[in-house]
């Protein structure tokens, strides 16, 4: 069957939406810019300010088990991981971007819940400081855009 595809615009309405929010803080002054960009791209996009939870974990490997805390405890319509991970000399790297993301992809498909990943995973800190602002806006739209696909499929 064919079904008339709705434009992004149509699906960027996030007006009676609920997010949960979870940030690192370890690389907090990137995670914090990045919460403050989705946070306010959330607003822009209808989401009222007492609809955002917003809960702090130590680092990206914490993010997984927050998030499903969250998904346990219902009521919320989609969730945002936000985490900065930067490659140091050791393996260390590889293990929490891995294990990170499998975490969270596990949470989005075991609760059929939207999630956005926004751990950065980069070379540097200039790196981070350059995708802070737009991965945290693109967080936001993710979300959103989800919630209305999904509602749309269901």
């Amino acid at each position: 069957m064919f079904r008339a595809e709705k434009g992004q615009s149509d699906r960027l309405d996030g007006e009676g939406l609920t997010i949960g929010m979870v940030q690192a803080r370890f690389n907090e002054s990137i995670t914090n810019a990045l919460a403050q960009a989705c946070r306010a791209e959330l607003l822009e996009l209808g989401v009222a300010e007492d609809d955002i939870d917003h809960v702090f974990v130590p680092g990206a490997l914490e993010i997984p088990v927050a998030l499903q805390a969250l998904a346990e405890k219902g009521g919320y319509d989609a969730l945002v991981a936000l985490g900065c991970i930067i490659r140091g000399e050791t393996y260390h790297f590889e293990l929490v971007a891995n294990e990170s993301a499998a975490g969270v992809t596990r949470v989005s498909l075991d609760y059929q819940l939207p999630v956005a990943n926004v751990i950065l995973t980069t070379e540097n800190m200039e790196q981070a400081l350059a995708r802070q602002t737009e991965k945290g806006r693109d967080a936001a739209r993710v979300v959103v855009e989800m919630c209305n696909l999904l509602d749309d499929l269901g």
